[in-house]
């Protein structure tokens, strides 16, 4: 038996771009699920959040009949491989369940973080994540950066503060501190969600198995949550089921899909990085769908993610593409 082969670059570039195309939709649908139901805040965004997980884990619900297979097949093997690639270690489910507990977490405390901070305080925190992979890859998986990851890290950073600054202008929130720390975990949550998920492919989890048991523990940790804020799964208007429907059709099943695939092949901290190309992606649907002037402030911010991201691209290549 062999291992997988590594995918040639030009496949991982055009699956990450799928990705974060994907992603980038989630805030056009949510934008327009809010309008459906005519409400927003806290409730109705976990319903949003805990939705589109349970949908995504429920049309990947056949995978579940792999997990007895792959028993089956590694007991009758010697060799510590299977025929997708390692043998499954409990340690790679442990970790792909971690990864989605780090999911849930991400989701809850980032969205919650958006009913007491404004929109660009939240949006600059939550997208500090290439920093906090980039560090605890160093610690953790003993992964230095090198000199151009690093620039290219900066400079993303500083074109993503742009581009959440350069949006509407509205209050600082009710409880601006307790907002901004919620993003900083949310932050630090998706950061641990897609190192966690890299190491359990690495330990021989295949991509679909892995998707399963993260969406489906994520889903499981933010069904109760609405209730919580008193909102419900039932009685919004037909199209708002629709819109949830292509949430996790689209930025869930294939964005999310996409960064844990992509994430088992190059740097987490490239991985991430190129997450923060979103914001230009739905600055451009924004103003496809809803006709919105980013305004120069965000073109520019744009233009400069784009370029650190590139950067920090060339300078992992020669670590990541091994």
């Amino acid at each position: 038996m062999t291992l997988l082969a590594r995918p040639s670059p030009w496949k991982i570039g055009l699956i990450l771009a799928v990705g974060v195309l994907s992603v980038s939709a989630a805030a056009i649908f949510i934008r327009l699920a809010f309008q459906a139901a005519g409400e927003s805040g806290v409730g109705f965004s976990l319903v949003l959040a805990a939705s589109r997980l349970t949908i995504a884990s429920l049309i990947l619900s056949p995978t579940w009949r792999n997990f007895g297979r792959n028993f089956k097949r590694n007991s009758g093997q010697n060799s510590g491989q299977n025929s997708v690639g390692l043998q499954p270690s409990r340690r790679s489910y442990t970790l792909s369940i971690a990864a989605g507990v780090f999911l849930a977490i991400h989701f809850a405390t980032w969205i919650t973080s958006l009913s007491f901070t404004s929109i660009a305080a939240s949006a600059t925190l939550v997208t500090t994540n290439p920093v906090w992979v980039a560090l605890l890859s160093w610690l953790w998986l003993k992964e230095k950066p090198s000199r151009m990851t690093i620039a290219g890290i900066v400079i993303t950073l500083l074109g993503s503060g742009l581009v959440a600054l350069g949006g509407d202008s509205i209050t600082a929130g009710s409880n601006p501190l307790l907002g901004n720390s919620l993003a900083l975990v949310g932050s630090w949550a998706v950061s641990l969600y897609f190192l966690l998920g890299r190491e359990a492919q690495r330990q021989g989890l295949t991509i679909g198995n892995h998707l399963v048991l993260t969406y489906t523990t994520a889903a499981l940790v933010l069904l109760p949550l609405p209730l919580m804020f008193g909102a419900g799964y039932t009685g919004y208007a037909s199209a708002v089921y629709g819109y949830i429907l292509l949430i996790a059709l689209f930025p869930q099943l294939i964005g999310h899909s996409s960064l844990n695939w992509a994430v088992r092949w190059v740097s987490p901290t490239l991985v991430t990085l190129t997450i923060l190309a979103e914001p230009v992606g739905s600055s451009l649907l924004g103003a496809i769908v809803f006709r919105e002037n980013p305004g120069w402030t965000v073109i520019f911010g744009a233009i400069v993610i784009l370029s650190g991201v590139a950067i920090a691209a060339l300078g992992s290549r020669s670590d990541s593409l091994q």
